[in-house]
């Protein structure tokens, strides 16, 4: 498995609805995430700073990055767009972090 976190940035004033839309992930979505190799996947919200940091565990970097291709994903980024920063793609503006530390 491949441990991946990011942080992106959420519009003030958005926290209930990004939480909202999350507690009504579309079924769809799950089941595309999950056939893209993703497990154990979280988000957590920092309140002061409406920092996001996201946490996935992937099966291979490869079948990740054929999700961003699926239409549901489109859909999904696109439902997004208007409560948080996003790419002229509709995808989330996102900053890959670097592993420094993990105790098993």
């Amino acid at each position: 498995m491949i441990r991946k976190a990011s942080i992106m940035k959420l519009f003030p004033g958005f926290q209930e609805e990004y939480k909202k839309r999350h507690d009504e992930l579309w079924p769809e979505m799950a089941t595309e995430l999950k056939k893209h190799g993703a497990h154990h996947y979280s988000i957590f919200l920092d309140e002061k700073t409406n920092t996001l940091f996201a946490y996935v565990e992937i099966e291979s970097e490869e079948k990740w990055s054929k999700m961003a291709e699926t239409e549901i994903c489109q859909k999904w980024w696109a439902y997004m767009k208007d409560i948080m920063e996003t790419n002229p793609d509709n995808s989330p503006v996102s900053t890959e972090l670097k592993q420094v530390f993990y105790l098993n």
